[in-house]
């Protein structure tokens, strides 16, 4: 049990010493591995040079400039390394840390340029919430089964375009594509009208198949691309354009203590799919919404949506399970997504085209705008935080501002 650390943390911060996720920031001209706890960031890198992990991790992979030689090491080293940043870091711990001349030991966290922790060899993303498959299957056949047959017999997913991963803050671009309006006889291309999000959690995979920690994940979605090219292979440009993930890996260790029971299944899966005790995550999540016109009058951005990434249909071990069922490998650095995060009452959707019921129900803002989906301007944050018995383990924010994408100019486009 700890008690505290000689870093101060903040009241209600989601870096306490029992979290310490793990990021990558830019420092000198170059990529650092980071641990966040309170405001500030332990420079691995530099913390590294004085030796007090040599026992417990290869320097090499805290001197490397993303998590992958960390997420090859395996579990036991994860462990180690975690143990030996817990005493190094509590009140009445190891003074080996606070005794070295802390100037270059700390970076500032607020104003640290955050980048993508690792490097993404693959990217997944899984489709796994009962609720959100069953409201888009009432939206897209009304007049049909909700699920399709294969739903609850195994995690549905796709492979996505790992070089679309982006970190948080950074700014979207609203993407063209071919849609087929109802009302058109041809297909057109055109920017998307219909820009959503997702609210999403993903992990990322270790030595061994292990899952390491997991990060928040917006897989932005234009829905007007993708009713048109989904069928038959799924989906395609309508999602590989931009996909924002939070900049600190939290890991499972640190979130041991929030393990729940997933929601049953039945009929029950096939035994290679078989999971007991706790499998899933109790983990609070939400969507806030700002626009242009909110900013410009100072007014803060609103919630639109909270749910738990408890609903899960599918856990995240099964997931995994299932992608690498056929023999296909799982890299250190992968990563996997859950797909969109709803919860059974309307105010827990996860993405626009249900919170607005595809734009027929549309959301009224403090300032009374209204949305459907997406406009240029808009800016779309995604938290997450465990919370029991006064502690909070956090993940920081998942942010991402729409901006105009580009336009055509004959044969050629150019950025607008």
């Amino acid at each position: 049990m700890t008690t505290g650390s000689w870093v101060a943390v903040p009241d209600g911060s989601d870096f306490p010493i029992e979290n310490l996720p793990y990021g990558a920031f830019g420092r000198d001209g170059a990529a650092h591995l980071g641990v966040a706890i309170g405001d500030r960031i332990l420079d691995l890198h530099a913390a590294s040079e004085s030796g007090l992990f040599d026992d417990v991790c290869a320097p090499a992979a805290l001197r490397a400039g993303c998590l992958n030689p960390l997420l090859a090491s395996g579990k036991d080293v994860w462990r180690a390394l975690r143990s030996r940043l817990q005493s190094l870091l509590l009140r009445d711990g190891d003074p080996a840390l606070r005794n070295l001349n802390g100037s270059r030991l700390f970076a500032d966290r607020k104003t640290a340029t955050m980048l993508v922790p690792v490097e993404v060899g693959d990217y997944v993303d899984f489709y796994s919430s009962e609720q959100h498959a069953t409201n888009l299957g009432r939206i897209f056949r009304p007049n049909a089964e909700p699920l399709l047959p294969n739903w609850k017999w195994m995690p549905v997913g796709y492979h996505g375009r790992a070089g679309s991963i982006v970190i948080d803050g950074t700014p979207i671009r609203r993407p063209h594509g071919q849609c087929k309006p109802p009302d058109a006889d041809v297909p057109l291309f055109a920017p998307s009208a219909m820009l959503d999000l997702e609210l999403e959690i993903g992990f990322f995979t270790g030595g061994g198949n292990e899952i390491f920690g997991l990060v928040l994940v917006n897989d932005w979605s234009a829905r007007d691309i993708q009713a048109w090219e989904y069928q038959p292979l799924g989906p395609f440009l309508g999602k590989s354009f931009g996909t924002t993930i939070s900049p600190w890996v939290v890991t499972t260790e640190a979130l041991a203590p929030f393990r729940v029971a997933p929601p049953p299944q039945d009929p029950p899966p096939l035994s290679y799919l078989h999971i007991e005790n706790d499998a899933a995550y109790d983990v609070a999540l939400a969507v806030d919404l700002q626009t242009a016109a909110m900013r410009a009058a100072q007014i803060a951005p609103v919630t639109i949506s909270r749910t738990n990434a408890r609903e899960l249909y599918w856990t995240m071990a099964q997931q995994l399970t299932h992608a690498t069922s056929n023999g296909a490998t799982a890299r250190p650095g992968d990563l996997f997504a859950s797909g969109t995060i709803s919860g059974s009452d309307p105010a827990s959707y996860g993405s626009l085209i249900e919170l607005t019921w595809r734009g027929t129900k549309p959301l009224r803002l403090p300032n009374g705008e209204m949305r459907s989906f997406l406009e240029d301007g808009d800016e779309i944050a995604l938290r997450a935080w465990c919370e029991r018995a006064g502690l909070r383990i956090g993940f920081g924010a998942c942010r991402g501002r729409i901006t105009g994408g580009y336009v055509e100019t004959g044969a050629s486009s150019q950025e607008r």
